[in-house]
């Protein structure tokens, strides 16, 4: 009986040592062996204190016999309760896994839901994002649509003023728009504010570049304003068109080069070079840039340029940017056409204020012989660039070859209206006082 509660001791001791290194189920099964174990040592120990008790006649070594059993009973009954402890631990321990492993699946599906809900907002804020982009270019639109509808009211009037005004000067419409604007030593316009002619101001911003329909209505009115010198109206509408379009097209499109060059041009009316010549600059980098370096409206642009300059007196720096326009002009529309004589007049008329008269005199009978092949000898650039080619002898003291120009134009005024000259039917210059020269 020692020697198998013994045992049991020994056992129960490799087993307590071992469960360090046991996983769940191994304590689990060693536990339900320890207590079976002990369950058949209850017996046998029950069973040999009852053969104990039935002893009647029991001496001392009896009752130590009994003593011990009662001991070891107890001993068994403390390690049975010990394995019932341990089996309910383990009873729990295994609904603690259970529901650890329930709490793991939940965070892995919480962890999953939680990176779709991250995609989820991600997404939904690029989308914000994109509708608030949307939404400000609309307001962007809506505003420059407000804006451009606000002054549409305008419109026909200015059409009305135009039309009327073209009926007034209808003899005019071929004038070249700048040959007249450069200050030489007879008379310099550099102090005085002179509102440029509605006719003259538009081909000098059309200039080989149609206005595009969504600037016509405010190019008119611009016009129209600085016409009538209201610069304080027309510089604003100018701003505040070139900043919707840069807002909407970008900084290099040809329809922000339009719209400095028209606000350069009333800066120009106000004797503002310094500004005016900065945005026809920039006017010129985007032209080049986005029509090419050989286009009209580069050409167009080089020639407002040319003329700011002129204006100031600083003709050495407008002769190339002119004859560059010249050579633009030349390409694009060839060497005989009427835009080619108006851009030889500007040069010309350079040439003039530098006191180049044998080039002056190049350019202007050049001019002339294009005028009177193209438009014919009756039009009034072949009489205006005539009178420019006499004040050029005259500058030069060669008062025949000016006095012989002077004539043939007043000739020709005649004729064109009282008809031929013949006997009494003579010009003003056969019948004034003084000598004459035969033509």
């Amino acid at each position: 009986m020692t020697k198998t509660l013994n045992e049991y001791r020994v056992k129960k001791i490799e087993s307590i040592g071992k469960m360090t290194v046991m996983n769940q189920e191994e304590i689990m099964t060693n536990t339900k062996t320890v207590q079976q174990g002990l369950e058949a040592l209850k017996n046998e120990h029950t069973s040999i204190l009852n053969s104990l008790s039935e002893t009647q006649h029991g001496g001392p070594v009896e009752e130590e016999k009994r003593n011990m059993v009662k001991n070891s009973l107890e001993i068994i009954e403390l390690g049975l309760n010990e394995a019932q402890v341990m089996t309910a631990l383990a009873g729990h321990l295994q609904n603690v896994e259970a529901e650890k492993q329930k709490l793991r699946t939940q965070v892995r599906r919480l962890v999953q839901e939680n990176a779709w809900l991250r995609d989820e907002l991600a997404n939904t804020q690029q989308k914000l994002q994109s509708s608030e982009q949307a939404n400000s270019q609309l307001e962007e639109e809506k505003k420059h649509l407000e804006f451009m509808s606000s002054i549409r009211k305008y419109d026909s009037d200015i059409q009305g003023d135009e039309n009327s005004g073209d009926q007034k000067s209808d003899k005019h419409k071929q004038d070249d728009p700048v040959v007249d604007l450069f200050p030489d030593e007879d008379n310099d316009d550099r102090n005085n504010l002179s509102p440029t002619p509605p006719s003259q101001f538009a081909q000098q911003v059309n200039a080989g570049y149609e206005i595009p329909a969504r600037l016509r209505t405010l190019h008119n009115l611009v016009i129209q304003y600085a016409s009538q010198g209201r610069y304080e109206v027309a510089v604003p509408l100018c701003k505040q068109a070139l900043e919707d379009l840069e807002k909407t097209s970008g900084h290099d499109h040809p329809d922000v080069a339009t719209m400095l060059n028209i606000l350069a041009l009333v800066y120009r009316d106000q004797n503002k070079y310094k500004e005016a010549a900065n945005l026809l600059n920039d006017a010129l980098t985007i032209r080049e840039k986005t029509l090419g370096e050989n286009h009209a409206a580069v050409a167009a642009t080089l020639n407002n340029l040319a003329v700011l300059y002129g204006k100031r007196g600083k003709y050495k720096e407008a002769e190339p940017l002119c004859k560059r326009a010249l050579e633009i002009r030349e390409k694009v529309l060839g060497k005989e056409h009427p835009d080619v004589a108006k851009q030889l007049n500007n040069l010309a008329l350079l040439c003039q204020n530098q006191s180049k008269y044998e080039e002056v005199e190049r350019y202007y009978q050049r001019a002339l012989e294009i005028y009177e092949l193209k438009l014919g000898p009756d039009d009034s650039n072949v009489a205006k660039t005539k009178n420019n080619l006499a004040s050029c002898y005259l500058k030069q003291g060669k008062y025949k070859e000016a006095e012989i120009l002077y004539k043939q134009v007043l000739t020709r005024a005649h004729e064109r209206e009282f008809g031929a000259c013949d006997g009494d039917n003579k010009p003003i210059w056969q019948v004034s006082k003084g000598p004459t020269t035969k033509l």
